[in-house]
């Protein structure tokens, strides 16, 4: 079949492949790299430039599903990395299944923001981190990215960290554990195919099948699963709660994630025609990612139940579990946060130096070989070995480091879902996949909901003795003040679009506002119009982002922005100091 093969990935040795070499960028889209041209050459099959969707069996599909599975499981599980098992492990050591709620309440938030990821790269075909440079400029496209380079850099000192632990479970000293990641690591990315890179990270997440013996082995209660996921905060509202809740939504729901997956869909070539299955990917990562959250909240939950102290770290976790249930328990805990740990760092590298090559306008494609692209792997290789040589650092900066990335990356979370929100409505960008309404008003209702959780912490942080009535009533009123301001932005919006409107009728002629929107009416039925949309949007791409006009700031939203950035920053340093203290006991 010709849309559809198994040969190998490079390439090379593969005649259907678009090779980067040849292969011109085509100049009237946004596109960059010629590498991000071309047959779609995934893990599990190959889709040709040409091929559609259309006019194929039930059974072609699903193959052609295959071909584009990746980029959302990808992204999914490695969100379940060093960090996630030690975080997801802390909440089920120290409070049972008591926070399981906040696994489910995290399924809309990734899947939202997520989705909205899908269509920026299926369509605009280039980075999260060059559309903002675009679009907003180098001011505050100098934020975002060094939010995500700092975040990312201390994401991935904790991964081998991770490394560290689970291998030195095993015996293996950190000397020989940490280097051996590295190369491992650098070699999973440096072969020049697309292909092979994502058949490795499918047979790493393969292994993540180990959680459900482990799961069998602390024998745990299904009645207080499902008492879990019923919202309580156990102890009361105070900062270590909240600085951990915080900490579940940064490990769960990370900015880099935005990064990495829009890279890593440009870079296997997904265009506009594919969105739905890649929707379909990003499903299937979701429910991967919170059946392993809750099998490792359960593992300790269950298996810890009765242990004396509270969580320390990852790797005691596996000795506590080797001391109450027998070496087996601890060893699938130990080989799962290995896997966790260098899935993790292949992505949250990977989502670094994508951005990276999209700052400095050089070649980043995994198509690419080393000497057809040095810069994007000597960042890849550099990265890793700064965060590989952190690792060596006293253990007290180590548990700085460890306890405070995750609820860092749950601070800084709203700044990142707001600029991707902002490019979602760009129609200069997205044209007909700008975001709906209901989408909207789903992405502001996560962006405050992570505000005000923000604003909770800091509260408690400042003031330790602050009550959970005190808290719940701030939360109440936070929600009030949303609606508020939502009500607000959509008044606002109506009187702008009626201004429009009326701007419109004037250049025709002197038309009522009224006939101007009945122009747009049609006799085409329902289905022909619906037709019409979606080969629209099958084939609509961002044009060339030079011969945009840059959208303009309101002086309201121009100060909004800068209130979050402010207050932003001051969040993250009380985090800092919060982390600092409960290291200090």
């Amino acid at each position: 079949m010709a849309f559809f093969s198994s040969a190998g990935g490079s390439r090379r040795n593969t005649p259907t492949v678009a090779t980067p070499t040849v292969a011109p960028p085509r100049t009237s889209t946004a596109v960059m790299d010629s590498a991000h041209v071309g047959d779609i050459v995934g893990a599990l099959g190959t889709i040709r430039e040409d091929d559609t969707r259309h006019g194929h069996s039930r059974a072609q599909r699903f193959r052609m599903l295959l071909a584009v599975l990746g980029p959302g499981l990808i992204v999914m599980v490695g969100d379940n990395d060093a960090g996630g098992v030690a975080t997801y492990a802390q909440a089920g050591q120290n409070y049972g299944m008591a926070l399981a709620w906040t696994l489910l309440l995290l399924i809309p938030v990734l899947y939202v923001n997520q989705e909205m990821v899908v269509r920026l790269g299926a369509v605009a075909g280039v980075g999260h981190a060059r559309l903002i440079f675009a679009r907003f400029g180098k001011f505050w496209g100098a934020f975002s990215v060094g939010d995500l380079f700092v975040v990312n850099a201390l994401t991935i000192v904790t991964e081998f960290i991770g490394v560290a632990m689970a291998l030195g479970y095993f015996g293996l000293p950190k000397a020989v554990s940490v280097p051996l990641a590295a190369v491992l690591l650098f070699a999973m990315v440096a072969g020049g195919s697309f292909r092979r890179w994502e058949r490795f990270l499918f047979g790493l997440i393969a292994i993540n099948i180990v959680m459900f013996p482990l799961a069998f082995l602390v024998h745990p209660s299904a009645g207080a699963i499902g008492k879990g996921f019923l919202p309580s905060f156990p102890g009361g509202m105070n900062a270590t709660l909240l600085l951990l809740i915080v900490s579940i939504v940064g490990t769960t729901v990370a900015p880099w994630q935005l990064f990495f997956q829009q890279s890593n869909i440009i870079d296997k070539r997904i265009t506009p025609r594919w969105i739905r299955y890649e929707r379909i990917d990003l499903c299937v990562g979701i429910v991967v990612v919170m059946v392993g959250a809750v099998a490792i909240m359960a593992a300790t939950a269950f298996g810890l139940h009765g242990a004396t102290g509270a969580f320390t770290d990852a790797g005691a976790v596996a000795h506590a579990l080797r001391d109450h249930l027998g070496g087996t328990a601890g060893a699938l805990f130990a080989i799962l946060l290995l896997d966790a740990s260098l899935i993790g760092a292949n992505a949250v590298g990977l989502a670094t130096t994508y951005a990276l090559g999209d700052t400095l306008g050089k070649r980043h494609s995994l198509h690419w070989k080393i000497s057809e692209a040095p810069a994007f792997y000597l960042g890849y290789a550099l990265l890793l070995g700064v965060a590989g040589a952190v690792t060596f650092s006293p253990d007290h900066v180590l548990g700085l480091i460890t306890q405070g990335v995750q609820a860092l990356a749950g601070v800084l979370l709203p700044s990142a879902t707001v600029f991707l929100v902002l490019l979602c409505n760009d129609k200069a960008v997205l044209g007909p996949w700008v975001n709906t309404t209901r989408q909207n008003i789903l992405a502001g209702v996560i962006v405050w909901s992570l505000v005000l959780l923000s604003l909770a912490l800091t509260t408690a942080t400042f003031f330790p003795g602050v009550s959970t009535r005190t808290l719940e009533f701030g939360f109440g009123a936070g929600a009030v003040a949303g609606l508020a301001g939502g009500a607000g932005i959509a008044l606002a919006k109506h009187r702008g679009d009626r201004r429009a409107a009326e701007r419109t009728a004037a250049e025709l002629g002197g038309l009522d506002p009224d006939q101007v929107e009945e122009l747009d009416a049609t006799p085409l039925s329902r289905s022909e119009r619906k037709a019409i949309v979606e080969q629209d949007r099958d084939t609509w791409r961002t044009p060339a982002l030079d011969t945009l006009r840059r959208p303009a700031f309101s002086g309201l939203r121009t100060a909004g922005m800068f209130a979050l950035r402010g207050y932003l920053a001051i969040a993250v340093v009380l985090v800092v100091v919060r982390v600092v203290e409960s290291i200090g006991g």
